[in-house]
């Protein structure tokens, strides 16, 4: 199996990301709460969170995608979900995306550290030239957050998705590039050291 198609078990200080489970359903179906912007993201409802994993497990079976439980390291909870998407192996590209986290681990260095862990694969391990985030550009959460780790906005795909409610989705693309990596570690160390263990 190629490297770029593994989920190894990537562990931090605060979280350690595990090959995403049947075993996790319950904590996700718990963390996903109330988060306020589900409308801009497709994070699944609780009912459907065992249904949702199932859908992304049969897709990295097919080698489309490499989805990860993000779990809290002290006492394995599980608090969302993370993936790499569009893997490129030809072209050493992929993306991160298909993210979220509960609302009670929030800025708590949680989603630097996941990040951290991703990206240090991406570009330590798989040797990536790039690596992609997008988001939809009405959750300006999501914007903040990427952009926060030191990615740069790449443009805006306008009415680039249809979605369940028929409404078009612009997505905005940003990317950290292999030269970029350094800095961008830097910053994610600083802020991870600079956060408490839940």
């Amino acid at each position: 199996m190629s490297a770029f198609l593994e989920a190894p078990v990537l562990a931090g200080r605060l979280v350690r990301l595990e090959p995403l489970a049947a075993a996790h359903a319950a904590d996700l179906a718990a963390a996903v709460g109330d988060l306020s912007e589900k409308w801009t993201t497709r994070i699944p409802e609780p009912e459907g969170m065992a249904a949702e994993i199932e859908r992304r497990r049969a897709l990295a079976e097919r080698g489309r995608i490499v989805p990860w439980a993000i779990c809290l390291a002290d006492t394995g909870r599980a608090v969302g979900m993370t993936t790499y998407l569009h893997l490129d192996e030809e072209n050493h590209r992929l993306e991160i995306g298909s993210t979220w986290i509960g609302p009670a681990v929030q800025r708590t260095g949680i989603n630097a550290e996941t990040k951290l862990l991703q990206l240090t694969r991406a570009f330590e391990v798989l040797g990536c030239n790039a690596v992609e985030f997008r988001t939809h550009w009405h959750n300006r959460q999501s914007r903040r957050a990427i952009e926060a780790l030191g990615a740069k906005q790449d443009g805006v795909l306008r009415n680039h998705q249809v979605w369940k409610d028929g409404t078009l989705r612009d997505t905005v693309v940003y990317s950290i590039v292999a030269a970029e990596w350094p800095a961008v570690r830097m910053g994610l160390e600083d802020r991870v050291r600079g956060s408490r263990p839940e």
